[in-house]
């Protein structure tokens, strides 16, 4: 049976080390509890398991995400907005985005093998700097009245640059933070601050831009990005394990990375998944056709903005229920389950004509993609050794940032050939049919677990 590596996970780094790290404190210790807790009982055994909080480190670290969570996706929100409010051209919205979208992409991976090579809490606290910078250069030119596309799309590149280095530090040090025993409870936890956010920031960006004005958006980010820099400062440090001399983090030592995904099928197989689910499986950019022609028995708007609040919606509700899975232990059963789940329910979606029970289908399958979240994450943490969890975390990154939008281009293309009825439906039923023949073909997933 493939078990995970638990020697890997460094639980007294994790659990005792110094609160204020390099930083120069008290030397207070943030400790783990000295003994698990007690199974729950009766209803808390559905709740969100909440363990990984009472470590003082990890609270540090997901309490300021969810400031940010939300803070980003102000920004997030009002930098399409003035692209098109100076340019009037949906095009030039698309091209930011990938403006957006390369730097991510090449400092991620980059960002990972630095994230293996250095101490994380200062690279954490050097890109949160850095994208607070951004966040008050983008208030800078909004209140100045500036008028440049061009700006906007070099600040927006220099901002997901920041991001590809910050991601996966953030993500490779909370397997530092906390037990080997309560990673999916810590993963489900931050999944969900991050799908709140998703939900939360552009309704209230929505809300507040007619009323603040952009620049306001922007320093309402950077000001919450202060938080995120305060509690990073907190952390304790989270230098490489091991005495061996000190590593490089150029192309050689990405190449490494992937080729230690490639000698590590049950990493690899974590990452088809994703992409096998986002790539084939989320019909987003179908969403505004739907709305308008077959949900247009309604409101179209409203339809349109219930059509994208349902997943994020349905993987909220999954974070808070977290306890009936957190504890699972064949991690790998259930990632083949949520993305077979994700699959089914994506396909019943495109099959019904009524608004409701789409919403609903589509949150069904936000649950299932917060499992497949919750446990992938747990396995990316698990299954690598530390010096290599950075370069894990940057490709997570590539893959997560990357596949929505391969959907975009593949759902697109195929509803305008096909028709949007027999693009998500067909989308829904491939995304079963891959997810169970490489189950089925490798056994490394399933036969994982904690």
């Amino acid at each position: 049976m493939y078990r995970a590596r638990r020697k890997h996970v460094d639980t007294s780094d994790s659990s005792s080390t110094e609160s204020t790290g390099s930083s120069g404190g008290t030397g207070t210790r943030d400790a783990a509890p000295a003994s698990p807790a007690p199974p729950p009982r009766g209803w808390r055994r559905w709740a969100m398991d909440t363990q990984p909080l009472r470590i003082p480190a990890y609270r540090r670290l997901w309490t300021s995400t969810i400031v940010t969570s939300v803070g980003s996706q102000l920004t997030a929100v009002a930098v399409p907005k003035q692209v098109y409010d100076v340019t009037g051209s949906s095009a030039w919205v698309g091209y930011a985005s990938i403006a957006g979208l390369v730097p991510m992409v090449v400092f991620a991976l980059w960002g990972g093998a630095v994230a293996d090579t250095v101490d994380r809490r200062k690279l954490l606290l050097i890109t949160n700097i850095g994208i607070a910078v951004t966040s008050v250069l983008f208030w800078a030119q909004a209140v100045t009245g500036m008028r440049s596309v061009v700006v906007l799309m070099v600040l927006l590149a220099l901002q997901q640059a920041f991001f590809g280095l910050n991601s996966p530090a953030r993500n490779a040090s909370i397997a530092r933070l906390v037990p080997a025993g309560q990673l999916p409870a810590a993963n489900a936890l931050s999944s969900t601050v991050m799908q709140t956010g998703l939900i939360a920031g552009p309704l209230l960006a929505g809300a507040l831009i007619p009323v603040l004005g952009l620049s306001t958006m922007y320093l309402i980010d950077a000001v919450a990005l202060c938080v995120t820099v305060w509690a990073v400062f907190r952390l304790p440090a989270l230098p490489p394990l091991g005495d061996g001399p000190a590593r490089r983090a150029g192309m050689r030592e990405i190449v490494d990375g992937f080729r230690y995904i490639s000698g590590h099928k049950v990493l690899l197989l974590s990452f088809l998944a994703d992409i096998v689910a986002m790539v084939f499986g989320m019909p987003r950019a179908l969403f505004p056709e739907l709305a308008a022609q077959t949900f247009h028995h309604w409101n179209s708007g409203l339809a349109l903005g219930l059509l994208f609040a349902g997943i994020p919606i349905g993987a909220v509700l999954g974070g808070l229920f977290s306890g009936v899975f957190s504890r699972a232990r064949r991690h790998g059963w259930m990632v083949i389950g949520s993305v077979v789940g994700w699959g089914v329910a994506i396909a019943g979606f495109g099959l019904t004509g009524n608004l409701w029970v789409a919403v609903a289908l589509l949150a069904v399958a936000g649950v299932a993609d917060m499992v497949s979240m919750v446990f992938r994450g747990a396995i990316l943490l698990s299954a690598a050794t530390d010096e290599m969890r950075g370069r894990m975390q940057g490709v997570f990154t590539v893959v997560v940032a990357g596949g929505p939008r391969l959907a975009d281009v593949l759902h697109g293309t195929a509803g305008s050939a096909l028709g949007t009825r027999a693009a998500v439906t067909g989308g829904g039923a491939l995304v079963v049919v891959i997810m169970l023949a490489l189950a089925f073909a490798m056994p490394a997933l399933r036969r994982y677990r904690v």
